[in-house]
């Protein structure tokens, strides 16, 4: 008879390896039903700077990280307070919507800037120029004059638009869609209707929406604000347009800006920024004085780029 290949096990080993092996029955069987750990939701965290350290003129304003939504500061940032020429910048979008920006339009009546700089009747201008000299110069009139112009353009792109004032109309929508919660507009340009009535209202935070907005969707449309100054062309020749934002030259990385001033808005100044290593910030001051929104603004800079640097 052949001898047997295998070998019995004792009763003591046998009794182990049984043992051994519902442990191991056990294990699989627990993680196999137990739930895979949560993913983390949280944004990056940040170190935000203490509201009582930094002395702003301004009633409200904030500081966001556009890639994570992070707020490094805040003071009264849901306030709704009006907006002045902030304004502008819903309507560049707008208008951008329906128009490219080298359709050529004819200037229907002579259209100021706030440094003495204007577009003059009968001449003709790629869009795009008429939107810097709008936001850089921060004319009412240009912004009256390219609502005007893209009136049926908006109606035709959109059925539910009204007669007239569709670009006041499409703002409005538009920041709806954003998301905004405290903003409005009554008019295009955001010049006080009366001595009681500002054209646009909106939080701080909701601008730092719109701005981080803006510089998303279309950075080329504002690039105009970055500079000290701008050289606009037209068909019938060229001029110069001084930026009203006197902080420009002192934000490095600067990618949008827009000033804001009425007797009911005080100074506004918002600024879209880069903080370094293309790490974007918007920082909003709404309520401060004329020339005390550029202070506000340069600190509230200044102190975002400290507090991402000490990380």
């Amino acid at each position: 008879m052949p001898e047997e290949t295998h070998k019995q096990f004792p009763p003591i080993a046998l009794l182990a390896a049984i043992v051994i092996l519902l442990a191991a029955l056990c294990l699989v069987a627990f993680t196999s039903i137990r739930p895979p750990p949560a993913e983390s939701t949280s944004a990056p965290a940040f170190v935000t700077i203490p509201t009582e350290s930094v002395a702003l003129f301004a009633d409200a304003a904030i500081v966001v990280d556009m890639q994570s939504g992070a707020v490094l500061y805040e003071k009264n940032a849901d306030a709704q307070l009006p907006l002045a020429s902030l304004t502008k910048v819903a309507l560049a979008l707008a208008a951008s919507e329906v128009l490219p920006s080298e359709t050529i339009l004819t200037i229907p009546y002579y259209a100021a800037g706030a440094n003495g700089e204007a577009l003059l009747k009968g001449e003709r201008w790629p869009m795009q120029e008429i939107i810097d000299f709008m936001l850089v110069s921060s004319s009412n009139a240009a912004a009256d004059i390219l609502a005007s112009a893209v009136n049926n353009e908006i109606r035709t792109r959109f059925a539910e638009a009204p007669q007239t004032e569709a670009a006041l109309w499409r703002m409005n929508q538009l920041v709806k869609e954003i998301g905004l919660k405290h903003t409005y507009f009554l008019n295009v340009s955001g010049l006080d209707l009366s001595a009681t009535q500002a054209g646009a209202y909106g939080s701080a935070r909701d601008v730092a929406l719109l701005f981080s907005y803006a510089a998303s969707a279309d950075p080329a449309l504002f690039a105009g604000t970055a500079k000290g100054e701008m050289f606009l062309t037209s068909e019938n020749g060229s001029r110069m347009a001084q930026n009203t934002n006197l902080a420009q030259g002192a934000i490095a990385g600067l990618i949008l800006g827009k000033t804001g001033l009425t007797n009911l808005a005080g100074g506004n100044l918002a600024v879209v920024y880069d903080a370094g290593l293309g790490q974007p910030l918007v920082a909003v001051v709404l309520g401060s004085t004329e020339y005390g929104r550029f202070d506000d603004i340069q600190k509230l800079v200044s102190m975002s780029r400290e507090v991402l640097a000490a990380e």
